[in-house]
């Protein structure tokens, strides 16, 4: 793993976009030469959603937008990975610059805009997949959509064959007003439309996204419709639209912010949902995990899997399994015998 962390330390010194498709095409190319990381610390495995994760810590969405190299990723150790966001037609998001290292804060500030092939580019890729790893996929609506609700509805009856579970993504912040879709009316519906595709064919589980940015209504709301609503998990969160005090160049740029600065909110509206929700659906913990004791918090908050990605471009791949040693020691020193055990109990 040193090699490929040595690797990724280089990458850090071009323009990160250019850094991060350079990382995409070097992990297509060096699937073989990744060895397979070691079986999952004792405890560490987490069943959820109907299916058996061998541990809980997954690769989040927006680091392969068109699920080219999921297998590649779980060889670094990841218990899951979800690629995406896919939208139904091609799209080339907005206007570079529009990805934005903060190191100084560990974080990153994107507008990236929902970049990506589309969903039938995603397909072929996902269909060409050779690994047995877990793989989701999440899901957009196009800027210029007429009808957001059927591009979800369009992208769910694509790729949901392909993948183990749907993620919907209806809180990035750089999609205009595609946030509104977590109103209770609109949310209702989509969750609706996509429920009943499902009912027609296999049955995937469904999870949706939320942005960090909610009061406690909107909170109140999304809660009711999940509950009602027969999907099966929670992504708690997405990145940011909030600017806490940040040191690096950049720091004002407009988009979402992600990484160390995001772990406290985000863990705050986990903790939240947990406390609206109980054990009614799978939350999967997102923003800021950095470590074990990250990783741990946001279980102890009540995700039974977390994921991260921004503190992955920071640090390397190597990450992975120092984060699931890490939360392994955190379980054994506070007497929990499986990830199970410590979940919610914050």
């Amino acid at each position: 793993m040193r090699f490929f962390d040595l690797g990724a330390g280089l990458l850090r010194r071009l323009e990160p976009e250019t850094a991060h498709r350079a990382t995409l095409a070097l992990a297509g190319l060096a699937v073989p030469l990744i060895p397979s990381a070691p079986p999952a610390e004792a405890g560490l495995e987490v069943r959820a959603l109907g299916l058996t994760f061998p541990n809980p810590v997954g690769l989040a969405a927006g680091f392969d937008k068109d699920a080219r190299v999921p297998d590649a990723m779980a060889r670094f150790g990841f218990g899951f990975v979800e690629c995406g966001t896919v939208t139904p037609r091609p799209q080339a998001g907005n206007p570079r610059p529009r990805l934005f290292r903060l190191s100084r804060d560990g974080a990153v500030i994107n507008r990236m805009g929902f970049n990506n092939g589309g969903m039938d580019a995603a397909a072929r890729n996902l269909a060409r997949r050779r690994g047995g790893g877990i793989v989701g996929i999440n899901i957009g609506a196009n800027k210029d959509s007429r009808d957001r609700i059927a591009d979800y509805a369009a992208c769910f009856a694509r790729l949901s064959p392909l993948a183990d579970y749907v993620a919907v993504n209806v809180s990035s912040p750089n999609t205009p007003g595609l946030r509104g879709l977590q109103g209770r009316e609109d949310l209702t519906r989509l969750l609706g439309v996509l429920t009943r595709a499902r009912a027609q064919g296999g049955h995937k589980p469904i999870l949706l996204k939320i942005a960090p940015d909610l009061d406690g209504h909107a909170l109140d709301e999304i809660a009711d419709v999940v509950r009602a609503g027969g999907i099966e998990g929670l992504i708690v969160s997405n990145t940011t639209i909030a600017r806490p005090p940040l040191k690096s160049a950049g720091a004002n740029e407009a988009g979402g912010l992600s990484g160390v600065p995001l772990f406290q909110p985000s863990t705050e509206v986990l903790r939240q949902m947990r406390a609206r929700l109980g054990g009614a659906v799978t939350l999967v913990g997102v923003g800021g995990v950095a470590s074990g004791a990250d990783a741990y918090a946001k279980i102890r908050a009540g995700a039974s899997l977390v994921q991260l990605y921004t503190a992955l471009a920071f640090h390397g791949p190597s990450l992975v399994l120092q984060i699931r040693r890490q939360l392994a020691g955190c379980l054994k020193r506070d007497g929990f015998a499986t990830v199970a055990d410590a979940i919610g109990k914050d």
